[in-house]
């Protein structure tokens, strides 16, 4: 799932391209994808591209139409992509065929534009056009964005929560941006436990946690920063320590990185960096190491 980084860069990407560029055309292949009907994909033909940017997972393209602000929303979800293409096929997206197009965004005067794309049967791929981000209920309700938390806010969260650490940095209400891969790295940088409750840190521990998160986040940024976007995913994953690296040595330590799974997702963990050498039980329900 992209996550913070790669909104970030794909944002930066788009927008170098597609900033005071109209908008041609809207091809929708897949209905299920637009979460909302008025504004539609129509309103938008016409329109100048303004800026791109970034809400916690969510990308941004902002366009403007007469006086009319409008906003192209995206959420890529598990398995959604942007693709960019500098000469788009002029032929119009069928919908309902098997092809993983699931919108297509004509801009510029010479077939620039890009193709929201998804692989797989889950379709979780989520578009909307709206004329403020923030009428949108899942952007309105996010938490404060992983990158612009002070230490202060971030100290007070955790103090006001019960959760574990793994799903407090999940959780897009609680704090915006940070998805499955990244958590997992900044509990390795901070070396403390998925299972960890977020109450019970020490000061110590919260200030790791806190430049951890910042430090994880920054570098990957600036790894990505300047890279098309057909190279974001195989960037990101060079630079991985433990998350998908299951039964690989941890880079600190040498151990053995082991994985939790649960029924649609896993995590991974380095038992000497993070639990004190103990492997934490891979079944649901099973008792936790705290």
């Amino acid at each position: 799932m992209p996550e913070l980084p790669e909104i970030t860069a794909i944002a930066d990407y788009v927008g170098a391209k597609a900033v005071g560029t109209q908008v041609r055309r809207v091809d929708v292949a897949a209905l299920s994808v637009l979460k909302t009907y008025a504004p539609g994909p129509h309103d938008l033909v016409g329109a100048t591209v303004t800026g791109t940017r970034r809400i916690g997972k969510y990308f941004i393209l902002d366009a403007r139409k007469g006086d009319e602000a409008l906003a192209l929303v995206v959420h890529l979800s598990r398995a959604g992509w942007l693709r960019w293409s500098d000469k788009l096929s002029p032929t119009p997206l069928r919908p309902g065929g098997k092809s993983p197009i699931a919108l297509r965004v004509h801009v510029g005067p010479e077939g620039e534009g890009f193709d929201l794309t998804e692989a797989g049967t889950q379709k979780r791929l989520a578009v909307w056009i709206v004329h403020d981000p923030l009428e949108i209920e899942m952007v309105a309700t996010l938490g404060p964005d992983a990158l612009a938390v002070t230490r202060d806010e971030f100290g007070a969260i955790l103090a006001g929560s019960r959760a574990q650490l793994k799903t407090l940095l999940r959780d897009q209400r609680t704090i915006a941006g940070i998805g499955n891969a990244y958590s997992d790295e900044i509990l390795h940088t901070a070396r403390l436990s998925p299972f960890a409750s977020s109450k019970t840190l020490s000061d110590a521990q919260i200030d790791t946690l806190y430049e951890s998160m910042r430090g994880v986040l920054t570098d990957a940024t600036g790894r990505l920063e300047g890279l098309g976007v057909a190279k974001l995913k195989s960037e990101k994953r060079t630079g991985l320590r433990v998350h998908a690296r299951t039964g690989m040595p941890c880079p600190v330590c040498g151990d053995t990185i082991r994985e939790v799974s649960f029924t649609d997702r896993s995590f991974q963990y380095c038992p000497t960096c993070q639990t004190g050498g103990k492997v934490l039980a891979d079944r649901r329900m099973s008792r936790l190491l705290k």
